[in-house]
């Protein structure tokens, strides 16, 4: 994981969703590795959410969500 002493966000952002690519990419690899049923959904299910994440740093990057966009004056 690449480090930085940047106060800037986005650059934390960015680390982080590739660090998440990273994670799902390789629980999605290991499901066909393992036998067992409950095991395999549990790695499904981990990239999943993983992949969420990864879309929640990604919305707040394009400020694409409500939550991520400053609030209006009044």
């Amino acid at each position: 994981m690449e480090t930085s002493n940047s106060s800037n966000p986005l650059h934390h952002t960015a680390n982080m969703k590739k660090e998440f690519a990273t994670l799902a990419d390789h629980l999605r690899q290991d499901v066909s590795k393992i036998a067992d049923p409950t095991a395999k959904a549990l790695f499904e299910v981990s990239a999943e959410v993983i992949g969420s994440l990864y879309k929640s740093f990604d919305d707040y990057e394009k400020k694409n969500e409500p939550a991520w966009q400053p609030a209006k004056k009044q």
